[in-house]
């Protein structure tokens, strides 16, 4: 066991390091110089300005010094200093991602509770008007993108309720209620789109379970229905839900751009779109390194509680 477990820490430093591999090539095949971020538009044709910020850059280099270079700084936690506001990477993202990680986490508890109950509910009303309706909202929670789903709730939440902000930031030290508030319609749009895959989910794994020898020897015991319900099926049904959730937490941090741009949230999707607008090497590089790495080691905790819960896979 503790050498199956080995292994798969190991592969997952060896997929960090692809990640880091390609994003650092990426960048690089990018149109735009990014000298001219830092020179401007004024010293933009001067040809030596632009070779002496190629050299303090370290761009004047062949690609497998810059590549070697930057892995050491890696194993150093140096992200680099940012191109456009020459601000060390690893502030920029201890900025940034714990906003995106709080608005995740607080969606996916919502979307997770919404999803379980629901699910729950559309199985033990199998073939009835309450389980077409919850089908029948999953799929349209399936089939909607996120940025339609968060422009419709602006619509009807803060332009025709007139109850939430439609947008915007506040820091929770400095005012916690104005904080929570504007991050409900971002983690109900979030949670919306979540809730849906773990519906489906939940009702087909309490239908399979419902199926099974044990339910009817339970059922032939005289147990109470929904003893049988809360207290045996659905423990059995939540195991694969769980890993549906763990996946689709690794999904909402790095599927939340649009949404970020969309309710002017300030997380690391946010500072991602703008590093690749401004062509900014060693943000964009530390943003995907962190996403990336967050969404492996992610799959890896899934795969871990998974076995606790369900000593069968151990």
């Amino acid at each position: 066991m503790a050498s199956l477990w080995f292994k798969k820490i190991l592969t997952v430093f060896i997929q960090i390091f692809i990640v880091i591999t390609i994003s650092f090539f990426l960048v690089r095949i990018m149109p735009g110089d990014p000298a001219l971020l830092v020179l401007g538009t004024d010293k933009a044709s001067n040809p030596e300005a632009i070779k002496q910020i190629h050299k303090e850059l370290g761009l004047d280099t062949p690609p497998l010094h810059q590549y070697a270079t930057y892995i050491n700084d890696i194993l150093h936690l140096d992200f680099g200093t940012s191109f456009a506001n020459n601000t060390e990477v690893i502030n920029l993202l201890k900025e940034t991602f714990p906003k995106t990680l709080e608005l995740a986490i607080v969606a996916m508890i919502i979307g997770s509770a919404l999803g379980i109950v629901f699910g729950v509910i559309a199985a033990v009303n199998r073939g009835g008007m309450i389980d077409k309706g919850v089908s029948a909202v999953a799929a349209i929670g399936i089939s909607f993108p996120v940025f339609i789903t968060g422009a419709f709730f602006i619509i009807i939440f803060s332009f025709r309720l007139d109850i939430l902000p439609a947008s915007g930031y506040a820091e929770f030290w400095d005012n916690p209620m104005d904080h929570i508030i504007r991050l409900i319609l971002p983690a109900i749009t979030l949670a919306f789109s979540l809730s849906a895959p773990v519906a489906r989910m939940m009702r087909s794994s309490m239908l399979e379970t419902l199926n099974k020898d044990f339910v009817q020897t339970l059922r032939a015991k005289g147990l109470n229905e929904r003893l049988v319900i809360f207290k045996h099926i659905l423990r059995n049904a939540i195991i694969s839900v769980v890993t549906v959730i763990g996946l689709e937490l690794g999904n909402l941090i790095g599927g939340s751009v649009i949404l970020e741009y969309l309710y002017n949230w300030p997380g690391i999707n946010s500072l991602l779109v703008q590093s690749i607008e401004g062509r900014d090497f060693p943000v964009i590089q530390g943003s995907i390194i962190v996403i990336a790495s967050f969404y492996i080691i992610i799959n890896l905790l899934v795969e871990f509680i998974y076995g606790l819960m369900d000593p069968r896979t151990r």
